[in-house]
């Protein structure tokens, strides 16, 4: 009997990707979701685990820098763990201690509109701001720098000259939502 893959999945706002992630895998018995885990008591994502029949977690920032988060994946025994809109730094021995079982996703084409500060709609608005042709997103191993992990995936999208921030929003959300759980589970094949 094979043992099934534990994904534990952070979220900090509405949960959108997260849904969609775990409803890619509802049919697969290979793969459970322990938890998802947020940095906000009060974020949408809590309802949509709830509905889902997914427990939700709610932790501190004191949690988070002081280690029980870290003991709490290594007692899960995480096989991988997702970042879907999480905005927290991971430490460096979370990293240390889940070498390349951490991955984030990024709404735009990384190594442009990473790092601090660049999340959500920021990061739509900077692509438009700088007349970008192009965006879309980046699925990358997390490292100690935000933005700078080994790049897994991108897939791209056009940004038209007449584009807002929204559409730019609207065509990256729908990359992230085809693409995410394909990666996810090539990644459980490794």
């Amino acid at each position: 009997m094979t043992t099934k893959k534990k994904i534990i999945l952070f979220a900090s706002g509405s949960g959108s990707n997260a849904e969609n992630i775990i409803t890619y895998f509802a049919k697969n018995k290979e793969v459970t979701f322990p938890c998802i885990l947020s940095n906000k008591e009060d974020a949408y994502v809590k309802v949509r685990a709830k509905k889902l029949g997914v427990p939700f977690k709610y932790f501190t920032k004191e949690e988070w820098k002081g280690g029980e988060i870290l003991q709490f994946l290594k007692n899960e025994k995480a096989d991988l763990i997702v970042l879907a809109g999480f905005l927290l730094k991971v430490p460096e021995d979370m990293i240390k201690a889940f070498p390349n079982k951490i991955i984030n996703i990024h709404p735009s084409l990384l190594p442009k509109h990473g790092g601090k500060g660049m999340y959500g709609m920021h990061v739509h608005e900077a692509v438009v701001e700088a007349k970008e042709r192009e965006s879309g997103i980046s699925i990358h191993y997390v490292n100690e720098n935000l933005d700078e992990g080994a790049i897994i995936f991108q897939a791209k999208c056009e940004v038209k000259p007449t584009d807002t921030p929204e559409d730019v929003a609207h065509n990256v959300h729908e990359l992230e939502y085809q693409y995410f759980p394909q990666i996810i589970e090539s990644l459980l094949e490794k």
